[in-house]
């Protein structure tokens, strides 16, 4: 069988089992979830309303599709790998809260998070790790079913990554990366460009709403978001450069 190199503008990456990360799984998983995301989008925005020093990071889409993900994933144990202020720590935590079910390991060399958290999130679903993710591998679970990265984005730490974490997780699992598209391509020796050389060496794709690299698919999720009543900004932003894909 033939198999095409990959195009991360593509909207088919396909688990080991269960529906592709497309837009049309992302859109139904939209519908499914609209009144627990609308109650989630809230939640947050009240994390960022003065006198919050919570710097958020992610764009609300990437936010979002991870929220989604999550929910549908319902995942027993989640690693996130960079928290910064928590943005993205607090999207996740509120979906393990919603799932009723889930904990979340935390890794970040800088420990801003554990201020900006709310303990009635924190409380019996959060580990956090302070220190070089590289350095406390052995303290990652490799019973992982979910993984979040948004740390360093060197090239040399996803070659980290790529070559001495994933092996340890097992196939099927829904990963999420950060900072890739930036623009319409992923600029050369980077975090991006590794991972989706590693990705084409495995005959993997990736799922990106990234407003730069996939305009029509950015514009079709904003569509479905109106059409939801969900199309408020929790926060302004027009970078959105995370991809989706499923371990293989």
């Amino acid at each position: 069988m033939h198999h095409q190199p990959i195009d991360p503008r593509s909207t088919d990456a396909r688990p080991a089992a269960g529906p592709a990360i497309d837009l049309d799984h992302i859109s139904r998983l939209y519908r499914t979830f609209a009144e627990d995301l609308d109650r989630a989008r809230e939640r947050q925005r009240a994390l960022l309303a003065p006198p919050a020093s919570m710097k958020a990071q992610l764009d609300d889409i990437e936010a979002e599709i991870t929220y989604l993900l999550l929910r549908e994933a319902r995942p027993e144990t989640v690693v996130e790998i960079g928290t910064f202020h928590g943005w993205s720590t607090t999207w996740i935590l509120r979906a393990l809260r919603d799932n009723g079910t889930g904990h979340l390991h935390s890794y970040d060399i800088v420990d801003h998070v554990v201020r900006e958290v709310p303990d009635a999130l924190a409380t019996g679903r959060w580990t956090f790790t302070q220190g070089d993710a590289r350095k406390n591998a052995e303290r990652i679970p490799a019973t992982a079913d979910f993984l979040f990265i948004d740390a360093a984005h060197s090239a040399s730490f996803a070659r980290w990554y790529v070559r001495e974490l994933f092996p340890r997780l097992r196939p099927g699992i829904p990963v999420c990366v950060h900072d890739v598209f930036h623009g319409r391509r992923a600029l050369p020796f980077t975090e991006g460009a590794v991972v989706l050389r590693w990705l084409a060496e495995r005959e993997n794709t990736c799922f990106t709403a990234s407003r730069a690299r996939a305009p029509e698919i950015h514009d079709r999720l904003k569509d479905v978001k109106r059409s939801l009543a969900l199309g408020h900004p929790v926060r302004e932003s027009t970078d959105n450069p995370m991809i989706f894909f499923t371990l293989r």
